[in-house]
């Protein structure tokens, strides 16, 4: 767990200190780091001891002693038998490696590893060998949500969520800021995204959160392997973003569901602002009226079919014929058209990304 070069340093400073000489061997008698200017012992000399019941023993005029990690036998610690004193040194510099043993697990434990797999502060080296230190699997399929919940409710904590998943195996939570919770979830071989869809929902359920509150789930895309899982993070993300502003009824929200809105929210504000002017002149639509937007939208949601849409809105279809004559007049845009009505609608939904930028405080 620790870097030879961590050891080397400890012990040149411990000498610096104590003016004695050390050494450390893995377990087989491999030196690992040393202040000696030779080897001071063989490789069966410190299997021999490593083996015994013995915690400390001289041997040829060293003082040998282990160096455990939980119960585990991680180093064996040389120094030369000279002196009265060299026990107690002894222990200290066993108690300053099992500090570092200690300090270095938890700076580099699952929890910090996911967060920073997330993040992306990991080089592809450093995924690999981490996770292999921590058991984590590499070539497994995963998917990353990210929960938004109400910050005046409970039901959505951290240990909420960690209890509901079972504390399995595989599955990760964690959280990168306090808005939301992330979970890291292992899919089986067959397990595709309508299994990732009902999993969502389940979560949602499971922690009785309301419906049509301000509770939002979005998810990512399948990754295959450890080091793309930030990726699906990053997927995830966007889709909770995207999805609060063309979306906002729905409580799960799937990165590949997100459609032109993805395309618009990475659009910068001045060049949507340029848009709008070109499209509406001076005019936006944000200044129709409340029976225009309403005509639009339930237009749209029926293809531009004239006959469902007048019968939806309960009028007569030259009523709704009208309406739009009008709307063609005051923008140019015939909602009749499929290149105007695709026009219309991006331009409406520019708009809302606008307004939603607008609300956000930086």
């Amino acid at each position: 767990m620790i870097s030879n070069q961590v050891l080397q340093n400890t012990l040149d400073g411990l000498k610096s200190i104590s003016r004695t000489d050390l050494c450390i061997t893995d377990v087989e008698g491999k030196v690992l780091a040393s202040t000696f200017s030779e080897n001071v012992c063989t490789q069966e000399e410190v299997l021999a001891f490593a083996n015994s019941q013995a915690d400390s023993q001289v041997i040829k005029g060293y003082q040998f002693f282990k160096i455990y990690d939980d119960h585990q036998l991680e180093y064996v610690l040389v120094i030369l038998d000279a002196g009265e004193d060299v026990y107690t040194l002894g222990k200290l510099v066993v108690f300053q490696i099992q500090s570092l043993l200690t300090a270095y697990k938890e700076r580099f434990n699952k929890d910090n590893f996911i967060k920073n797999l997330l993040l992306d502060n990991l080089l592809l080296v450093d995924i690999h060998n981490r996770a292999k230190k921590l058991h984590i699997e590499v070539d497994v399929r995963r998917v990353v949500f990210i929960l938004e919940t109400n910050p005046d409710k409970d039901y959505g904590s951290l240990e909420n969520v960690k209890s509901l998943l079972g504390g399995k195996n595989g599955d990760f939570v964690t959280a990168v800021d306090e808005k939301s919770i992330i979970i890291v979830k292992e899919l089986s071989a067959t397990d595709g995204y309508a299994q990732v869809d009902k999993a969502a929902n389940m979560i949602l359920a499971s922690l009785g959160i309301e419906r049509g509150g301000k509770t939002h789930i979005a998810y990512g895309t399948i990754v295959k392997e450890l080091k793309e899982v930030s990726r699906s993070y990053k997927e995830a993300r966007m889709a909770l973003d995207v999805g609060k502003i063309f979306f906002d009824e729905k409580e799960v929200i799937a990165y590949s569901s997100l459609g032109i809105g993805r395309l618009i929210y990475q659009l910068p504000i001045p060049l949507c602002k340029m848009f709008i002017r070109e499209i509406f002149d001076s005019k936006s639509p944000d200044d129709f009226d409340e029976e225009t937007l309403t005509t639009i939208n339930k237009f749209f949601e029926n293809s531009l079919n004239v006959s469902e849409t007048s019968r939806q809105l309960y009028i007569h279809r030259n009523t709704l014929v009208y309406r739009l004559d009008k709307l063609q007049k005051s923008t140019g845009l015939d909602l009749r058209v499929f290149e105007d009505a695709i026009t219309f609608k991006i331009a409406l939904m520019v708009v809302k990304y606008m307004k939603y930028m607008e609300t956000l405080d930086y």
